[in-house]
Parts: C-alpha cells; structure tokens; sequence
C-alpha cells in the first residue's frame, strides 16, 4: 500500500494545552523581574521506568507542530481574562508570545537512557517556562509507545507489526501512537488520520459484524472478496476456524486467485497458527499469509516466534505503553543567569531520588572494541565548542542535534520524511546496543550514564 502523503490541516492553537502554574509563574517572574532571564532547561528520564533497558526518543515531529502552533488566540487570552488566571501584564505577555529561543535535541528514533537530555530548551525564562506541560505530554507518550513498539519489533523477529490500537485509546493519543509506533519499527497501521497526517500506510479488511451481518458465512466471505479482491485478509474465526478457512480459501479460488491470508483473533493462539498452517498448506493454499491479532503485546508476542506466523496486529497493550503508560520524564532548569549576567547551574537538591543534575550537557556515546554502545557520556561545559570537544576527546558519538534555531523550526525534523528517517536511526541505535538490552526481562539498562562537569561550576545550595 502506498504511503499518503501529508495534508495536514494548520494545527489549532496549543497555548493553553498547560498547566495553569506555568502561567502563574510567569506572572511572577514577569512581577520580580527574572523573566526574561537566559535559562537553560532540559527533558529527561532520572531513570527508566522498571523493565525498560532502554527508551526510544519519538514525538519529535509532533512537538515542533505544537510549538509552532503554541500561540495565545483572542478567545483564549479573553478566557485567561475572564477566569483572572493572570494578570493584565502577563496577558499582554502572552498576546505576543511566540518563542524565539533553540532547542535541541536527542534525534528522533534514537535510543535513551537514564539522564539523557532528550531536549535542551534555551531561551529566556518566560518562554521556556511556559512550554513544560507541552513538551512533557507529547514525550513522555510518544516515547512510552515507541519504547514499547521496539519491544514488541525485537519480540517479532522481523516479522511485520501492525498498529490497531485506534479503538483502545483517546482519538488522538491513537493518532500519536500511530506515529509512534513507526518510530519503534512498527510497519503500519489501522488508524486513517495517521496515514493521513504522518504518510503510514494503512491497514484493514472487516471484523466479525461483517460476517454476522450476512446470511452465512460463505456469502460473507465471496462479499469480501468481491469487494477488496482474493489478496484480502479474510478473519475466520466467528464460527469453526477450520470451516472459516476452508471457506474463506474457496471464495478466492472461486474469484480466480488465492487468498492473501487469513487472520486469527481468538483462542490459543499458537496451537491455532499451528493447526491452520497445516490445513492451508494441505488446500494447497501454501502462499496464504497468517495474521494474529488479539490482545498481543511483546510476550505474547515472544511466544509466539516458533509458530507459523507471518504477522501481528497489535491493539491495546501499543497505545498503553505495554504497562509502562508514561516515559517518567520531567522538564528542569539546570542554567540561569545570575544577577550580574554570568551564567550559573542550578540543580534541585530533593530527597528520594528527586534530586537533579545542574549544567547544560552535551550527550555522546561510547562504544567498545566490538562496535557496541558501552556508555552514556553527558558533558557539563559552558559552550557548545567545549561540550563537543570533550566527546571527541572521549571517542563519543554526539548525539544532539538542533530542531529550533533562534525560533525557526529546522524542517527536516518533522513530517512523512522525517518519521522514515527516525524508524531507521532507531534500527541502527538499536543494533548498536548489547545483547542484554534486547532481553524482555526486567533488569538493569543496557548501559551506564556518566556525568563530567569539565568547569567544575556544580550547583550549590541556596
């Protein structure tokens, strides 16, 4: 099938998809005069969630979209007005917002680890501030299904997956795990708007109510073929599965071909894959594919890698995250400016792990003799120059790249293009990781995260 291409609609105005605190806070910086302050702040894991080995950075795209759309309407600054949300001052502010600072970024589809700055916002304080709760929700999802569609890839053994997930999640967050699957290696989906929006081809046939709507199974399936042709998928397990298949295969030999495969939604799977492959094969139907959908995720998955499979259709256990809903992420400043102009990092001293890391880092990965990643390197320094020097130094791959510049969005960072470009980077992070970070089971992540501050400038108590 072939990719859509994009004719995605301008996206409605993302301002007050926040938090009311980052306003409120806006307001009083705007009120003590530290708004417009240079600040640094980044996004990122303080760990993986349990079970995860790894994450994988997706939602990129999405989030330029919003921040480009992130714009204060009339209607919603007479909203802020109306409810006294803020003041006047800051409404004013936020009638002329658009933000002006540079971000970047880990590249989307690339592999995550504890402490890794997914992204660095810089900008003033007022600005950056006010993009938290934005820049959170779409990574914090999107690299929660990403992370569990690679799983789910790695389980799948090369074997296609397919995203149909739309009926088990906000309308929406379907739309985004669409996205987001690719990213993770999935290789299509059910959902139309994301094959509209995001160029993914789109996949489906019918559900049981086609064939329980018909007189008889026989009329359901000759309809089907009728209509979509004999390379259809056929779902044959609304009544005897074997009768099903025995049906279904005679209704496309009945329109002059043979059956494009047969999908089994119920019942045990793997005995069932077993079972229906020997009667195709006995039919002569040896070139009829099996699709498995119902209630997978990677285990189930897993399970099923010596069964006569061809494909997956993955629904629930996608969109949630596969019991891991959110990537744990959070939004920190780490740089500000003092009172006498000179940069200076700042950290959050919390108990019970709440604690940060202050100062910009610059990310890289270490890899050992054999060509595997071995090590997570962020590097502290007060300048580009000196960050990307120092992982040099090291034999570190950088790992940043620039999506905002000065308030430009770098395009090829977003749109059908881009997300192609992001599922091939995270099949080639992927296969540079070691064996244990493909393991399913619960563990500790593929590999370590060390931290250099090369100006010794760490943050203090205040």
């Amino acid at each position: 099938m072939t990719p859509a291409q994009s004719t995605a609609a301008p996206t409605p105005s993302t301002s007050l998809l926040t938090d009311m605190y980052e306003l409120t806070m806006l307001q009083g910086a705007l009120r003590s005069g530290v708004a417009e302050r240079a600040s640094i702040f980044e996004l990122f894991g303080r760990r993986l969630p349990a079970s995860r080995r790894y994450g994988v950075v997706a939602g990129t795209g999405r989030l330029l979209d919003a921040i480009e759309a992130f714009a204060f309407t009339a209607e919603q600054i007479d909203f802020l007005h109306r409810t006294e949300v803020v003041d006047d001052t800051t409404l004013d502010y936020l009638r002329d917002y658009r933000f002006t600072g540079t971000i970047r970024g880990y590249a989307e589809g690339e592999c995550y680890f504890a402490g890794s700055p997914l992204l660095t916002v810089e900008g003033t304080f007022a600005e950056a501030c006010i993009l938290e709760t934005l820049a959170l929700s779409v990574y914090n999802y999107d690299c929660a299904v990403a992370t569990a569609a690679s799983r789910m890839t790695i389980a799948a053994h090369g074997r296609p997956c397919v995203d149909f997930g739309a009926r088990r999640a906000h309308e929406r967050a379907a739309v985004a795990a669409a996205r987001a699957s690719v990213v993770g290696g999935f290789v299509g989906t059910s959902c139309l708007e994301a094959g509209l929006l995001y160029g993914i081809p789109t996949f489906g046939t019918s559900a049981h109510s086609f064939t329980l709507v018909h007189d008889s199974e026989e009329e359901a399936f000759a309809a089907q073929v009728a209509s979509l042709g004999p390379s259809t998928t056929v779902l044959v397990d609304t009544y005897d599965i074997a009768t099903g298949v025995e049906r279904a295969v005679a209704a496309a030999r009945a329109a002059g071909g043979e059956l494009g495969a047969i999908r089994l939604d119920s019942g045990d799977l793997v005995a069932e894959a077993f079972k229906v492959r020997a009667q195709l094969d006995a039919l002569g139907a040896t070139s009829t594919r099996i699709t498995v959908t119902n209630d997978l995720d990677e285990y189930a998955i897993a399970a099923l890698g010596a069964a006569p499979v061809d494909s997956y259709g993955v629904g629930t256990k996608l969109v949630t995250g596969s019991g891991r809903p959110t990537a744990a992420l959070v939004y920190k400043l780490v740089e500000r400016q003092g009172a006498d102009g000179a940069m200076e990092e700042v950290a959050k001293f919390s108990t019970g792990g709440k604690s940060t890391v202050g100062g910009r880092k610059w990310a890289g990965r270490l890899h050992d003799a054999g060509g595997s990643a071995s090590e997570e390197l962020l590097v502290c320094a007060a300048s580009k120059d000196e960050g990307l020097a120092a992982l040099a130094q090291a034999g570190a791959r950088p790992l940043q790249v620039t999506l905002i510049d000065q308030g430009r969005i770098v395009e090829e960072h977003r749109g059908p293009e881009a997300l192609a470009a992001a599922a091939e980077r995270h099949r080639v992070a992927r296969a540079e990781l070691p064996y244990d970070a493909w393991r399913l089971s619960e563990g500790e992540a593929a590999i370590p995260t060390r931290h250099v501050d090369l100006d010794n400038r760490s943050a203090t108590r205040r």
